[in-house]
This record gives C-alpha cells, structure tokens and sequence, in this order.
C-alpha cells in the first residue's frame, strides 16, 4: 500500500520546507518534448532503476514494444 509522502515534521503530501508538491518539469526521453509536469496521457517506465517518460506519440509510435517490456534501447 502506498502512502503519502511527510516531510521530517511529520506533514503528509508535503515534500520538503513550505509544503512545495509539485514535480519537477518532464521530457520525453525519445523525442525531447517537455511539459511542467507528467502528463496523464504519457507513459512512465522504469528501465535499469531509471524512471523516464514517453510522450503520447512516441507511446503510440512504440506501443507493441512497450507492452512487449522492452527496454527503450530496442525500439
């Protein structure tokens, strides 16, 4: 089960000093297209304990590879 993230005070869904949850900026790791923040309709995949985004396009473009789970150094 997951559970929200607490700050060392103990705050729940807060991530470090002044309660800031926002995510970093995302880039698709195949093509470069960037967003403020991981879109719902991106795919997210971990490869080698790396976490990377795939924009929607380069979702559909690939998506027997990635429902085969290949690494994205195949496709």
């Amino acid at each position: 089960m997951t559970r929200p993230c607490a700050d060392p005070d103990g705050k729940p869904g807060t991530h470090g000093a002044g309660g800031d949850t926002r995510r970093p900026p995302v880039s698709c790791a195949r093509c470069g297209t960037s967003a403020p923040e991981p879109p719902p309709t991106w795919t997210c995949s971990v490869e080698h304990g790396v976490r990377r985004y795939f924009c929607d396009a380069c979702s559909r473009e690939h998506l027997r590879s990635i429902e085969g789970r290949l690494d994205s150094a195949w496709w």
